[in-house]
């Protein structure tokens, strides 16, 4: 049977602070060694207080989930202490707020903003679609659906790229670089859970890969995050063969839960006419296509 507590919600504030102390060299952090045993790796307890300049019990009712009144001043103070990225501090202090907020609430995965959809329909040489934060599909081109799967196949509630990546096959394949990628939906994933902890459709979709990849559980139970930002990724297409694409995010001001993705090469790039041929065939064509 599948390990689901760590993938369930409850302490998500303690279990983070505790996943990143682990992670924290003490030697770097100014604490030589003083001969003393680590029982685990990383910054102990005592060390962290005196970093963020809080008590111990103060941290140790923090990680044990006795205690969730965390003021701003000291979120700031331990995110400092634990060397935490950007889009690590923005979690921290999203799983702090106890304040249901718009961002917190259930947002609307149903439907792509009709502005969006037109731009899609122009961008003919460019595969692009519009993502709901949690990576839902809500919309794609004739160049997403040649690049990636034909999304108008599957039924709605498969057309999230996380869940692709890890629980079909095919789209599996097309990553040159199938872990990295991999970590990089978890960590998404894990960020939008931390923003939306009560919406059942991404409570739904972590319950379901931890029950089915043993991998989406080890890499959960590590607490990475991130936000959109822009990548390179290298995908083995079965008709074309290998091709290397700048992954581009943009937000959209008046959907904030919806952004537009687009997939390009660098011009004269041998993968720019991999993908200049890939766009010129027709949907479903074979390599003899």
């Amino acid at each position: 049977m599948a390990d689901r507590g760590a993938c369930s919600p409850g302490n998500e504030l303690g279990d983070f602070l505790r996943a990143r102390r682990a992670e924290r060299d003490p030697r770097r952090a100014g604490f030589p060694d003083d001969g003393r045993l680590r029982r685990v790796p990383g910054l102990r307890r005592e060390e962290l207080a005196l970093l963020a300049h809080v008590s111990v019990d103060y941290v140790v009712r923090l990680e044990q989930g006795r205690t969730h009144q965390v003021s701003r001043p000291v979120l700031d103070a331990l995110a400092d202490a634990l060397c935490l990225a950007p889009d690590e501090r923005g979690y921290l202090f999203a799983l702090a707020d106890l304040t249901p907020t718009a961002s917190q609430r259930r947002s609307d995965r149903s439907e792509a903003a009709p502005r969006l959809r037109q731009l899609l329909d122009t961008m003919h040489d460019v595969p692009a679609m519009v993502l709901h934060r949690g990576m839902d599909v809500l919309a794609w081109n004739r160049g997403a659906a040649a690049l990636l799967t034909d999304f108008g196949a599957l039924p709605p509630t498969g057309r999230n790229l996380i869940r692709l990546t890890f629980l079909d096959a095919p789209f599996r394949a097309l990553y040159a670089d199938w872990p990295g990628a991999a970590r990089e939906c978890v960590a998404v994933l894990r960020m939008e859970a931390g923003r939306t902890p009560q919406d059942p459709g991404t409570a739904a979709l972590v319950g379901e890969l931890a029950a089915q990849d043993p991998d989406f559980r080890t890499w959960w139970a590590g607490h990475r995050v991130r936000g959109p930002r822009q990548l390179t990724k290298t995908y083995v297409h079965p008709v074309v063969g290998a091709l290397t694409l700048d992954v581009q995010q943009f937000t959209v001001d008046t959907h904030p839960d919806q952004f537009l993705v687009a997939y390009t090469a660098p011009p004269d790039s041998p993968s720019a006419e991999t993908l200049d041929s890939l766009l010129r065939r027709p949907i479903g064509a074979g390599a003899d296509g």
